[in-house]
């Protein structure tokens, strides 16, 4: 057997990092961007049945290690069927849906976690064929990225058409609960934690 690049001492496992780094300066860089991000401010991309919001990613040049986006699918849709190598945690804020890992469905609701393990091939999608789902999803993909763990691969493209019981479906606008309209009486009952 030849010798291969296991028996070479000298090989590359993390690319390198090139360029001035300095702390002080880079403190100030970090303690001078914005704390908060205003969700209203930031469009959604994607459709006609899967929406995402990206947060955080590191481009922003907020946060290194974190990808944070919210994602809506519209009434009956899904998303591309794909995999990668980094863990995803998708905590869902509303709606009903299911996810298929690697050829095995979990179902989920809003307040439910459901959690993509590395390198698991997934889709999601909308049980409800009425109402849209939306997930707050974290990973830490940049860490990933950073030590050239590149694979993602779509096995099946987001549809380029409307579910059939979602035409002409926008994600929804993020607004404070004071600026709804509202066009009835109600009373807000407030619980005391203790």
């Amino acid at each position: 057997m030849g010798k291969g690049n296991f028996d070479n001492p000298n090989r590359i496992f993390v690319r390198a990092i090139q360029g001035e780094y300095n702390l002080t300066e880079e403190l100030r860089r970090l303690r001078s961007r914005p704390r908060v991000r205003k969700g209203a401010e930031l469009e959604f991309d994607g459709g006609p049945q899967h929406y995402n919001k990206d947060y955080i990613e590191p481009k922003d040049g907020i946060a290194q290690t974190l990808h944070i986006h919210l994602e809506e699918i519209a009434p009956g849709g899904r998303s591309a069927k794909h995999g990668h190598v980094n863990e995803a945690v998708f905590y869902i804020l509303d709606g009903e849906g299911a996810e298929i890992h690697d050829g095995i469905r979990y179902e989920w609701e809003c307040g439910d976690v459901a959690i993509v393990h590395n390198n698991c091939v997934h889709q999601h999608f909308n049980r409800n064929p009425d109402k849209p789902a939306r997930a707050l999803v974290m990973k830490t993909k940049p860490m990933y990225l950073f030590m050239n763990m590149l694979f993602q691969k779509t096995v099946e493209a987001i549809p380029s058409e409307p579910s059939p019981t979602a035409q002409g479906f926008v994600p929804r606008l993020d607004q404070p609960i004071d600026d709804h309209d509202h066009d009835h009486d109600h009373t807000h009952v407030h619980k005391q934690v203790r």
